[in-house]
């Protein structure tokens, strides 16, 4: 019988060779990379069934790769694999199209489990968040989010000003023009209310945009695409 092909997106290595020998015996694990831009480029290359991914990646945090992922690849199911218990991120990642959502610490009694449930077509979550996110879901819209009304592309700029990233990195990462890039800075400071880089920094961190681990600067992206 065929296994399903599965592709990882983690920026620990440590985390993601523990999770290497969790999947391979029941599934074909056809890449493993570490960040939210390989992931992209990974999931158009190798074509997973299955992506298994972190929410807090460099470049491209794990919830904006997958809402742009599934605007051209709806039928690859993601499992997001995650240290955040904040039932917050969990209906993010489920608005931008996930199928599952784990914990890191659950993930040898769990992962396995979610995977096979997007396969299946079916949604899994946690237990340990399952009734806080119906009550979250219910709540939603007395207080809706402003993070929420940002543009993808602002979403984008956002994070990577956050990893310290200058505007001409951003531009070539982005491939738009650093008035482009400084336009949206300002821009995302008006509409935000806020009044320095450093608010901007808080910002993302606060509504999961970029994680505290990589701020104010992250390394150059990484691409270990491997089989």
């Amino acid at each position: 019988m065929k296994r399903a092909r599965i592709l990882l997106a983690d920026d620990h290595r440590i985390v993601a060779e523990g999770l290497r020998s969790l999947l391979e015996p029941e599934f074909e694990l056809v890449g493993i990379v570490e960040d939210g831009r390989a992931l992209l480029t990974a999931a158009e290359k190798l074509r997973p069934d299955v992506i298994v991914a972190d929410i807090s990646m460099p470049l491209l945090n794990g919830i904006d790769s997958v809402r742009q992922l599934k605007r051209t690849h709806e039928d690859i199911r993601v499992v997001f694999l995650t240290m955040h218990p904040d039932v917050t991120y969990a209906a993010s990642a489920f608005e931008a199209g996930a199928s599952g959502y784990v914990l890191k610490h659950s993930a040898p009694a769990e992962l396995i489990t979610a995977i096979q449930s997007a396969l299946r077509g079916k949604t899994y979550v946690t237990p340990l968040l399952a009734g806080e996110l119906m009550q979250f879901y219910k709540e939603k819209h007395e207080n809706r989010d402003e993070a929420t009304r940002l543009t993808p592309r602002q979403r984008e700029v956002l994070q990577l000003l956050a990893e310290g990233r200058s505007a001409k990195e951003i531009a070539t990462i982005l491939n738009i023009s650093a008035r482009t890039v400084e336009f949206h800075k300002y821009r995302l400071m008006d509409d935000l209310g806020l009044k320095t880089s450093a608010d901007l920094v808080q910002y993302a961190i606060r509504h999961g945009i970029a994680a505290q681990s990589v701020c104010p600067r992250a390394g150059p992206g990484r691409n270990t695409s491997r089989t």
